[in-house]
């Protein structure tokens, strides 16, 4: 019998309401009601609010699944610490690090300081960057269990990039209720904890999973065949109504969605080995550069797939990246066999060591790619040590590489299938010519710029537009500073030339051109007529590019008398 149990507050400012309700045999939803919300980051608007959804599971030992938004900081830990006493809490469990889910992950280690913080690999490292204190806690993959005694055996299943690559899934034996987090969820605010009502929300479920779900498509296929073997009867999400009375049509939904989507879809099948060296960071950091070029990206854990999954996968995906696995792991070996016979010669081929010491040797292998004709996109990645910031961006441009060949013949259709009339008139509107350098750590990049504005006065402010696929763009994030160097006129061409170049993963931009420290770390080319020093304040994502805006904090002036150079198009639908 379920219990719904009348803890509703309200705060004075907005309809902020906390819920508690007795799911299945101790198991206690704790559903954070933020009624007015009316758009979820930049992603997209909501037109019922939204939900965050936590859970106590207590059995012999006692689980806390997910925190809450920062907004419930009171009104949750409140009425958390009215439901439980926080030094019996053994085990806070994440199913990703999404701040509207974790983001009173520090406010519950203060609390209890001797909880057992659980999560895939990716999420605990996330974490240590978020809270900055040490804390106990226990990895886990795909197919792991956690017995809390008194019949709740959990079992984690691998869910990467749903939405974010950390998630993984939570299922109870006992209850056989998977706790899901973002997958299969909606932003829909209703006291009723369950779907009874499937017309009311079936365009928020579709929307949801529309905006958030659907670029991740074969992601949720994959996840869905790993939840095929459990007997489910609930999904408790991270947002909206748990789903209980409609649960198997609407994942049936999902899968249906998907398929549609992959159907047509370019996508790179990336094997790595989440146990074994770097694999894994040095995976995410390809992937990650793959994924800004518009091409999806499926990740595929060596020791976690079978040989007709992975035939299928290969024989689709239009380019393979693989980080080599132990010269000992004969399961990795037979999956190589596999790959090795699905491949074909129109796909595109990236390889990189995992760093873990006995690494496959990669250049035989290379050879056997090159012989059944696979285009190297980028060159193989030798990690001898610890990934730094400098070989995760060489990953991150190596991945950008290997999307943008694949997406060559469609940036040709795009550029052409434009009305003429409508080129024409775009391409009459003019801009100046700039280099935006950037510095962090020891590493350091560059682009041409175009599409620059001054876009406030009080404070200054400069807005870029940057296009998702630039190297740049990761240097260019909340906080991050640079320097907007202006071209002169009749004294820019060796300029654009030099860094109009495409650079290999990792070269040095700046070689052969004169520069000097700014105050901000970021190179002042020599040659510019004038530069200014920014600091990024936010972001707007626009479809094919991001929006930076920026503060500007100095800047001068090297020729008063000359002109900025400027930039005229004939066409406006391509630089």
């Amino acid at each position: 019998m379920v219990a719904i149990k009348d803890t509703k507050q309200t705060t004075n400012t907005t309809r902020l309401t906390l819920q508690t309700v007795e799911i299945a045999p101790d198991t206690t939803a704790i559903r954070c009601l933020d009624w007015d919300r009316d758009r979820f980051d930049i992603e997209f608007g909501l037109q019922n609010g939204t939900t965050y959804n936590s859970f106590i599971i207590q059995g012999e030992k006692l689980a806390l699944v997910d925190t809450s938004h920062a907004k419930f900081r009171q009104l949750y830990l409140e009425l958390l610490t009215g439901l439980i006493d926080p030094a019996q809490l053994d085990y806070l469990i994440i199913s990703h690090t999404e701040p509207d889910h974790s983001g009173l992950v520090k406010d519950v280690l203060k609390l209890a300081p001797q909880v057992t913080v659980v999560g895939a690999k990716v999420a605990i490292k996330f974490l240590e960057s978020m809270v900055h204190q040490p804390f106990e806690h226990q990895i886990v993959k795909n197919g792991d269990r956690l017995d809390l005694g008194g019949g709740h055996e959990l079992e984690f299943v691998s869910a990467p990039n749903l939405h974010w690559p950390d998630t993984i899934f939570t299922y109870d034996y006992l209850t056989q209720i998977l706790y899901t987090c973002d997958a299969f969820g909606m932003h829909y605010c209703d006291e009723p904890t369950f779907d009874e009502d499937l017309e009311l929300i079936e365009a928020d479920y579709q929307y949801y999973y529309d905006c958030l779900m659907k670029p991740n498509a074969r992601s949720v296929l994959a996840a869905i065949k790993r939840m095929g073997k459990l007997e489910l009867a609930t999904i408790a999400t991270g947002h909206g109504p748990l789903l209980q009375y409609h649960r198997a049509e609407l994942v049936d939904r999902y899968q249906q969605w998907s398929q549609a989507q992959t159907k047509t879809e370019t996508f790179v099948a990336l094997f790595y080995s989440e146990d074994y060296g770097y694999s894994d960071d040095l995976a995410r950091a390809i992937a990650q550069g793959i994924a800004k070029t518009g091409v999806a990206v499926e990740l595929v854990d060596w020791n976690n797939t079978e040989p007709q999954f992975v035939r299928e996968l290969v024989s689709g995906a239009a380019g393979l990246v693989m980080g080599m696995p132990t010269q000992s792991d004969t399961e990795a070996h037979a999956i190589l066999s596999t790959i090795l016979a699905a491949a074909h010669g129109k796909q595109a081929i990236g390889l990189f060591e995992s760093g873990g010491g006995e690494d496959e040797p990669i250049y035989p292998l290379r050879n056997q790619f090159q012989e059944i004709g696979l285009t190297e996109a980028f060159e193989p990645i030798l990690v001898k040590e610890s990934p730094n910031r400098a070989i995760e961006q060489v990953c991150d441009e190596a991945g950008t590489d290997l999307g943008q060949w694949l997406t060559r013949d469609r940036s040709v259709r795009q550029i052409k299938c434009i009305d003429s009339g409508l080129q024409k008139a775009l391409g009459r509107i003019s801009n100046g010519l700039y280099i935006i350098t950037a510095t962090k750590g020891d590493i350091s990049s560059a682009m041409v710029a175009s599409w620059v504005m001054q876009a406030s006065l009080s404070p200054l402010g400069i807005a870029i537009a940057v296009a998702k696929d630039r190297a740049i763009e990761s240097f260019l994030q909340m906080g991050d500073r640079f320097v907007l160097n202006v071209l002169e006129e009749d004294n820019y061409q060796h300029i654009i030339r030099h860094f109009l170049k495409r650079f290999p993963p990792g070269a040095d931009r700046f070689e052969g051109i004169d520069t000097v420290p700014a105050s901000n770390g970021s190179p002042i080319i020599a040659d510019s007529l004038a530069y200014a020093e920014c600091e990024v304040q936010s972001r707007l994502e626009c479809s094919d590019h991001w929006i930076v805006y920026s503060n500007v904090q100095a800047g001068r002036v090297a020729k008063l008398d000359a002109l900025t150079a400027v930039h005229h198009r004939k066409i406006g639908n391509h630089y």
